[in-house]
């Protein structure tokens, strides 16, 4: 039998670490005076720190100087990392530890594919760095979900095919990637925002593991 390769991504799959980039870029905001609301958040998931200020300074109509983009790039980084510091285990979201046991415990492979720069610290924090046999993350990749980069080279390091991979996401462009490289795309979250994915689940725990064992056996 082939080995499958399961592919996550880390925010709002693994962790919500949604809040504490909503708190660190809403700091940024207030500085600029610009309102940041949780809904303006939601434009933020899923891309990269570069073009998440770009978006906060088009809301308040700002122009800025290269120096002072990488002046609140740092700064937002910064307090970002000053929240997650305080992670722990307790932050795993519900049913993702019974799923990550069950495919390890199935000899199956495990990659991480997510745009967060800071993704393996994260790991670390909540104890499960060990389960993830590849990490790719925002420091391998020069593009942005939905081109479906961070997921064909986690399969790739896993030696796996495309055919032979899912992934968990609960973004558009992160389904839209997995569905771009061929790859069997499991949504994560409010199934009407996640349409596009072949599969939608509220969360892990309405996710039984006899869905897991069942693509395990699948013969391509």
């Amino acid at each position: 039998m082939n080995k499958k390769a399961f592919i996550f991504d880390l925010d709002g799959v693994i962790v919500d670490t949604a809040k504490y980039h909503f708190l660190a870029w809403q700091k940024i905001a207030d500085d600029l005076g610009v309102e940041f609301t949780p809904e303006h958040n939601e434009e933020l998931k899923g891309v990269s720190r570069i073009r998440s200020l770009e978006i906060i300074l088009k809301l308040g109509n700002i122009q800025a100087s290269e120096e002072n983009k990488n002046k609140w790039l740092k700064q937002k980084n910064e307090d970002y990392l000053s929240y997650i510091e305080h992670m722990d285990e307790s932050e795993l979201l519900p049913g993702v530890m019974n799923i990550l046991e069950f495919i390890k415990e199935k000899q199956q492979l495990i990659a991480l594919g997510s745009a967060s720069k800071n993704a393996r610290l994260i790991l670390e924090k909540v104890k499960i760095l060990h389960l993830f046999d590849a990490i790719v993350d925002g420091n391998d990749v020069t593009n942005a979900k939905p081109d479906p980069e961070v997921f064909v080279r986690g399969a790739r390091l896993l030696n796996v095919s495309n055919e032979n991979s899912m992934v968990f996401e609960d973004a558009v462009a992160g389904i839209q990637a997995a569905n771009i490289a061929n790859m069997t795309s499991i949504g994560i979250g409010d199934a009407k925002i996640l349409h596009e994915a072949k599969y939608n689940f509220k969360d892990f725990t309405f996710m039984d593991t006899s869905f897991i064992e069942a693509f395990i056996n699948k013969i391509e």
